[in-house]
């Protein structure tokens, strides 16, 4: 391993982490670590890291946009025949992870995925930008193409089919899922690596209960 790359590290000190200041409910948590994140202006604040599993039971994750959340659980938008769409039509079971550096946090989540209604997918794809819109018709997501000229031809025939953009419907194959957590891990980076973990889950009465992680 190149030593250049084994001596870069941060020791982390902007904030602490106690049972006493950390919410009994997971979703109030959150919206506490939300907020603050929000409020600091960071760039991509709402990016997490989405983890499927594949057919073969290899783990495969990418960045995806959180566009909501409510008790119930995180939803973001995507290609039902994409691969991750595909993982997920096969196993239900994924975890998201936020990492806001600026602010030496992360959250983890795992649980189980499903997709949104219709009526709720439709009426997200009509406030996105035309681009976007348009964009969703084109791409054959995760697929193999000749060139990057093929994804241009196709916006190209699209944007003639719908000159006007707001006559541009949602297709079939994109929507929205929720992820509906089980676990709701809460990391903030202390010094010496002895970091602060907090981890909500569901007993069997169907309550949470929130325990203490070792670093």
């Amino acid at each position: 391993m190149a030593s250049s790359i084994a001596d870069i590290r941060r020791d982390y000190m902007l904030q602490s982490f106690d049972e006493a200041d950390a919410a009994m409910n997971p979703f109030i948590q959150f919206t506490a670590w939300w907020e603050e994140a929000t409020n600091a202006a960071i760039d991509e604040v709402n990016a997490m890291t989405l983890s499927t599993v594949t057919n073969e039971g290899k783990p495969s994750a990418r960045i995806v946009l959180l566009k909501g959340y409510t008790d119930d659980g995180f939803v973001f938008f995507t290609n039902y025949n994409s691969s991750k769409g595909m993982e997920m039509a096969n196993n239900h079971h994924v975890a998201l992870l936020f990492f806001w550096k600026e602010l030496e946090r992360q959250v983890r989540i795992e649980g189980v995925v499903q997709k949104i209604s219709a009526a709720d997918s439709d009426a997200y794809f009509l406030s996105r930008p035309a681009g976007s819109r348009i964009g969703a018709w084109v791409s054959p997501q995760s697929q193999v193409i000749p060139n990057r000229a093929f994804l241009e031809d196709n916006f190209k025939q699209v944007s003639e089919k719908y000159p006007d953009e707001s006559m541009v419907p949602r297709p079939a194959h994109w929507g929205g899922y929720i992820v509906r957590p089980e676990s709701m891990e809460f990391w903030q980076g202390r010094s010496s690596r002895l970091h602060d973990r907090l981890k909500y889950s569901i007993d069997a009465n169907g309550n949470w209960k929130r325990e203490r992680l070792a670093p």
